[in-house]
């Protein structure tokens, strides 16, 4: 995580994150935490705000009859909180998400195990048709507590360059 102190006044600052264009080198590994524990709770909202109508995900009965034995987290779930840890580290100064690709579910993640994530950057450029930007794109990998691979994607994003993000424009 980036972290940065902004001057605003005499005696008077504010804490930033995230990274401009700058500061991505491909090869980078961003660890970002803190984890997560997915309650019971977290997974029936989830499922419920999305209308997943699939049954591993909240009945405990009929789950108990498939081949995991008791409920699984609701995939787009992982892959939301994923994201969300990754955003003070990869687009905490992102102009717009461009994509995700290559999402894969790579082991179950049930109630009660704990989530962590990490990025690494696989590439970045130059945009060619926004000066105050460029192009990057990163692996993400979720972890279970025992360290097992649950999900991984990569995700592309367009990022401000220094002196171009909303935060350099706005103080408030």
């Amino acid at each position: 995580m980036v972290q940065n102190v902004k001057q605003i006044a005499e005696n008077r600052f504010r804490e930033t994150f995230g990274r401009h264009y700058e500061d991505f080198n491909v090869g980078d590994i961003y660890e970002h935490r803190p984890g997560r524990t997915i309650t019971e709770t977290d997974n029936t909202w989830f499922t419920l705000l999305t209308m997943n109508t699939h049954p591993m995900h909240f009945d405990k009965e009929y789950a108990k009859a498939s081949e995991f034995g008791k409920v699984i987290v609701c995939s787009p779930l992982t892959v939301a909180l994923m994201v969300g840890m990754s955003v003070t580290d990869v687009s905490q100064k992102a102009v717009a998400n461009l994509g995700w690709t290559d999402i894969r579910m790579t082991h179950p993640l049930f109630v009660g195990d704990t989530l962590t994530a990490e990025s690494e950057v696989l590439e970045k450029r130059e945009s060619k048709s926004r000066p105050g930007a460029g192009i990057v794109t990163c692996r993400t990998n979720g972890y279970n507590q025992d360290g097992t691979l649950v999900c991984t994607f990569n995700r592309t994003m367009l990022i401000a360059r220094r002196g171009h993000s909303v935060e350099d424009k706005v103080n408030y």
